[in-house]
This record gives C-alpha cells, sequence and structure tokens, in this order.
C-alpha cells in the first residue's frame, strides 16, 4: 500500500543494498533522504507521494540518479562534496541535499518519471558463467537473445575479454576486459562461439546519443570510477559497431524469436540481467508458456537454454541460473555474484537445507 512511510522505508532498503555493496558514500545520500525529505518542494512530494510500489519503481535510484547528474555537469559544489565523500557527517549531508533539492527542483523532478536503465557490462562478467555452463552441455554455437537491453552494452558479450580468476575468454584485442573478482576454483573453459547477440528493450537507449551516454554515466554510482570508465569503452565499441537491439515488448518480441527457425547445432538462449521483477505479470506469463512450448519440442541438435541473473532482495546478491531443454528445464543455480558483478562466485548456492533457489530470483516455469 502507498505510503509516506513506505516511500521513506525504500531508501533504507536501498541503503541496505548499498552498504552490503561497498558504497558507503550512497548508502549515507540514501539514510539522508529517507530522513530529510520534504513536501517543501516538487520533488519532495512527488517522492513522498509516490503511488506505487518505490523499491519495484527503483525510486531512491531515480532521485540519487538525478543528484548524480548534477555532480557530473559541476552545477552543484555543495552536493559534490558530498558525493566525493568530503562530507561525512549524517546531518551536514541531509542539510546539503535538502539545499539542492530547493536549489535544483526543477531540474531533478524529470528524474522521477521513468526508472533507471543501469546498463552495466560488468554483469556480462556473470552471465557467462551460464552461458558458459550452457556451451558445456550443448557445443559451442550460441545464438542469444537478451531481453531488457537498455542501451544494449551487454549486447557486446561476444566483444568483450573476460578475465575469470585467470581462465581468459573472448577477444584479445577488445577494449574491455572485464575481470570480477573471482571467488572459485580456475575455470576449465569449453570452446563457446557466438553465431549471433541480438535484444530487445521496450524503451531501448540509444548509448551513442551524447545526451544518452551522460545519462548512464549518472546512474554510475560515483565511488566506482572503474564502472565509469568502462562504461565510456563500451559506448565507444556501440559507436565502432552497432549492436543489434529492437524496440519491443519482451514477450512479443521472445514469442516471435522462439518462432523462428533455429539453425542445427546451435542453442537457442534467452537471457536477461535485473529484469524480471520489473516485467508485467502477464509479460512473464507468457514468456514462460512460449519457453516451455519451444522446450518441448527441442532436441539434442537444436537445443533451448534460459540464462538469468536476478536478485536476492535478502542479500542483495544476484543469482545466476540455468534451465536446459533437453533437460527438463529444471532451474539450476550456477554462480552468485555481486550486483554489478565486481565478484563472482562460481557454483550451486548452498543454503541451510542444501542448494536452494532463493524466492525473490525464481522463475517458474
Amino acid at each position: 500500500m502507498a505510503s509516506e512511510e513506505n516511500n521513506r522505508g525504500a531508501f533504507l532498503i536501498q541503503q541496505y543494498y548499498c552498504a552490503k555493496m561497498d558504497a558507503p558514500i550512497y548508502a549515507a545520500i540514501c539514510a539522508a533522504l529517507a530522513s530529510g525529505l520534504t513536501r517543501e518542494t516538487s520533488t519532495g512530494a512527488r517522492v513522498l507521494d509516490w503511488p506505487g510500489e518505490p523499491t519495484r519503481d527503483a525510486l531512491p535510484l531515480r532521485l540519487v540518479g538525478g543528484l548524480h547528474a548534477l555532480v557530473l555537469a559541476g552545477q552543484d559544489a555543495e552536493l559534490a562534496a558530498v558525493f566525493s565523500g568530503e562530507t561525512r557527517d549524517a546531518a551536514a549531508i541531509e542539510a546539503a541535499l535538502q539545499g539542492v533539492l530547493r536549489r535544483h527542483d526543477d531540474a531533478l523532478y524529470p528524474w522521477l518519471d521513468g526508472p533507471p536503465q543501469t546498463n552495466e557490462p560488468g554483469r556480462s562478467g556473470a552471465l557467462i558463467v551460464g552461458l558458459i555452463e550452457v556451451a558445456r552441455r550443448f557445443g559451442p554455437k550460441l545464438e542469444i537473445l537478451e531481453i531488457g537491453s537498455s542501451a544494449g552494452l551487454n549486447l557486446l558479450i561476444d566483444r568483450y575479454r573476460f578475465d575469470l580468476g585467470g581462465a581468459l575468454f573472448g577477444p584479445a584485442g577488445s577494449p574491455v576486459t572485464i575481470a570480477p573478482e573471482w571467488r572459485g576454483d580456475r575455470l576449465v573453459l569449453p570452446p563457446v562461439e557466438f553465431v549471433s547477440v541480438r535484444g530487445c528493450d521496450v524503451a531501448p537507449m540509444d548509448a551513442t546519443d551524447p545526451a544518452v551516454e551522460r545519462r548512464l554515466a549518472a546512474y554510475v554510482w560515483a565511488e566506482k570510477p572503474a564502472r565509469r570508465a568502462r562504461l565510456a569503452k563500451a559506448i565507444a565499441m556501440v559507436r565502432d559497431r552497432p549492436v543489434r537491439l529492437d524496440r519491443a515488448d519482451a514477450a512479443d518480441w521472445i514469442e516471435a524469436r522462439l518462432a523462428e527457425p533455429q539453425s542445427e547445432g546451435v542453442t537457442r538462449v534467452l537471457m536477461h540481467s535485473v529484469v524480471w521483477q520489473y516485467l508485467p505479470e502477464a509479460s512473464a506469463a507468457r514468456i514462460r508458456a512460449a519457453m516451455r512450448v519451444a522446450g518441448a519440442r527441442a532436441t539434442a541438435a537444436r537445443p533451448l537454454a534460459w540464462v538469468a541473473m536476478e536478485p536476492d532482495r535478502a542479500t542483495a546478491e544476484q543469482v545466476v541460473s540455468i534451465a536446459t531443454w533437453p533437460g527438463g528445464g529444471e532451474r539450476e543455480v550456477v554462480a552468485t555474484a555481486h550486483s554489478h558483478a565486481q565478484w563472482v562466485k562460481p557454483g550451486p548456492r548452498e543454503t541451510a537445507d542444501g542448494i536452494a533457489l532463493p524466492e525473490a530470483a525464481k522463475i517458474e516455469l
């Protein structure tokens, strides 16, 4: 139920996530916003009176993205001191943010209009673990179908270089090397060949547009400059050679792609990261149904797989899971990861009751 208490609470939930993900400055900003927002500004009033589910709508990240955009544009020195960590006292941070909201109310208000599209290239470092396991089972040739592609930066997964705990994979001359902290044994890599990589988004972003690039940079947490540098390099790769990114509803697009002829010896793979929670239930149900139908007709010569990186909100970690056909389509955990894939831990996820997929990350068929 929508309420001011729930809307303030969403910032405290985001504070927890930020603290868990080694982002203490953003944690402090979210805490200050939770307690300090007022209806004195249009932006503050809109946040406190938010009619939807604020965590599902990523309300805190909408506002923090707008604040970071001001910092990147050099428009507020007091705010820049907060984002750099120079201003550390909680009361001082709260007072600074209240002043920023008053000074930049008109600029911040539109940042609440749409959800953040955090197109983090580093997530390819977790997704690739699932794709490697698919190739291990069915052979090297993969046809990737990504939903929720945003600006398409993870559609560069065939062009990135990966260093997975010393196991090197991908083009040696790539401008971007993704090297998460590897919390597991060294991988024995099977051959992997990307036959095609394409994706869709209901509102795709053109990363080559300077305004879009600035917007994407604003959603990168300020205390993670390496992420912003990698983002710029990935966007340069798209400028050099565009990705195949369609504007489409995810369910419409997947139904159409699954209906297309599939080449013998090629595994068709549905892929997504931090998308499932944002899909309308009707769309999710259609995708599940389409995958069930396609899975029923999958063969050893024309396999089907589903690779997902979705959050476990209880732990603020990501769960990388796969389902494969032939094989029954039972979902299996192959790794856990930091939300931006700063670290990746390969292998099944152990709980007190054995191996389990957290409720928050389940994608029922």
